[in-house]
């Protein structure tokens, strides 16, 4: 295979970048309406007390999915090795379809919470594979913009969301929301059948011919092959907490932490605390809507503006803005004005945590960098379960009205962390590391 660089519309004219990306597109668009269509009828559900629900109880059902996602993240991997990217992704997305089924059937809140658990199983599982499945076929050289792309789809997922909600509930019911959020079990064979196994499981699997006569075909680099094992993965952990390295590590965590608490609470609560602001439920699910909006745009920029001002002065400045922004929504404003400060959170609260994984890799030294954001990531995921608890909570307690004052200060505190551990770190930046943008919501 000839190693001379492709142009990029040569490369994605080979049709295979395509077809990968594209699939895996709409497989995280499905992966997004499944973990938004919760905040969106949430608002219904707790005024029509359906399954007499409380907003605690609804905290802890959105912390159900988000820790089925803490599961599904972990264990994805090991079960990649095993039977491959192309077999996780179309069972990831076979059972977070039957699971909003569950959802859609259930007569209790137990049933409702089983079904929210194991859509988080395949949620958790979906996007880290398809994030490696589309590096594998990305362009040479657009490997971020690739995978800054493929998470437009989450949020576009979110935008569906609040639509169906919309145009659903009233005339037919909550129910109907989950299930369409069924339908993509219609999308698995087209995935079983047209996407190809990813090439780094053909390498790791000694199929090295086969690798090679796809990458040929498709003018796609064949991954290296990597050594070792899970010995490795422990060896590199412990190298994160050599010497004084533990504090920087430390940090890292409790920024992610933090930050994605900060991205899940918001995401399950942003309309019904809209609502406690005084907006009717058509206007909150506009939100949700220009959330997501502002979360496309900020994915597209974040990349531009770290390459540019360096990604840990961009994710401590992110998360002031976010901080900002999460605050302000507690203030009743013209709609006009609330519009444009939900559009700008959006923007920066989306690419905020992305801006941690990019600290985090341009900050490690190469040979224990993935250990780095891997862990950092999974930390952090231990926030996106405590988010949605805590915003149930406090509205349980009457103090709805300070949810966002709450996410505000985990804005905070992540951009005081990121900030120290970029500082402390300013002077052990390995040489010859490059800034690259790591998305691993």
């Amino acid at each position: 295979m000839s190693s001379s660089p492709s142009p990029l519309l040569s490369a994605r004219g080979s049709g295979l970048a395509l077809l990968v990306v594209g699939l895996c597109w709409l497989a995280v668009l499905f992966d997004g309406l499944d973990m938004f269509i919760y905040g969106s009828v949430l608002p219904h559900l707790l005024e029509t007390r359906t399954f007499g629900l409380t907003a605690d109880q609804a905290g802890d059902l959105g912390s159900y999915a988000t820790f089925g996602m803490l599961v599904g993240a972990l264990v994805a991997g090991t079960i990649a090795d095993r039977v491959g990217r192309k077999k996780l992704i179309v069972c990831c997305v076979i059972l977070f379809s039957l699971a909003s089924g569950v959802c859609a059937l259930a007569g209790s809140v137990e049933v409702f919470g089983l079904g929210r658990t194991l859509a988080g199983l395949g949620l958790g599982g979906l996007l880290p594979t398809a994030i490696s499945m589309v590096s594998d076929y990305a362009p040479r050289g657009r490997g971020a913009l690739v995978i800054g792309l493929l998470m437009t789809a989450h949020h576009a997922g979110g935008i569906l969301s609040a639509y169906v909600a919309k145009w659903l509930i009233d005339p037919v019911g909550w129910r109907a929301a989950f299930w369409v959020c069924v339908l993509p079990l219609l999308f698995a064979p087209v995935l079983a059948k047209f996407l190809p196994e990813s090439l780094s499981f053909l390498v790791a699997k000694g199929r090295g011919e086969e690798a090679r006569a796809l990458a040929e075909r498709y003018d796609v680099e064949v991954p290296a092959a990597k050594a070792g094992g899970a010995g490795d993965r422990w060896v590199n952990l412990a190298k994160l907490f050599r010497g004084d390295e533990w504090i920087q590590t430390l940090l890292y965590w409790v920024a992610s932490f933090g930050g994605l608490l900060l991205v899940y609470g918001v995401a399950t609560w942003l309309p019904t605390l809209m609502r406690a602001e005084g907006y009717e439920l058509g206007s909150a699910l506009s939100f949700v809507v220009v959330f997501n909006l502002g979360g496309i745009v900020g994915m597209l920029v974040a990349g531009r503006a770290a390459d540019r001002f360096g990604a840990p002065r961009i994710s401590a400045l992110w998360f002031a803005l976010t901080a900002a922004g999460v605050f302000l929504l507690s203030v009743h404003m013209p709609m006009t004005v609330t519009m444009i400060v939900v559009f700008l959170t959006g923007v920066f609260l989306n690419s905020a945590q992305t801006m941690i994984y990019a600290t985090v890799s341009i900050r490690s030294h190469p040979d224990h960098r993935a250990t780095a954001v891997g862990w950092t990531s999974g930390m952090g995921r231990f926030g996106a379960v405590f988010g949605p608890w805590l915003g149930g909570q406090l509205l349980a307690s009457g103090n709805g009205d300070r949810g966002f004052t709450a996410f505000a200060l985990a804005g905070l505190s992540s951009m005081v962390f990121i900030g120290l551990a970029a500082l402390r770190s300013a002077r052990q930046v390995p040489v010859g590391s490059e800034q690259e943008l790591v998305t691993a919501h």
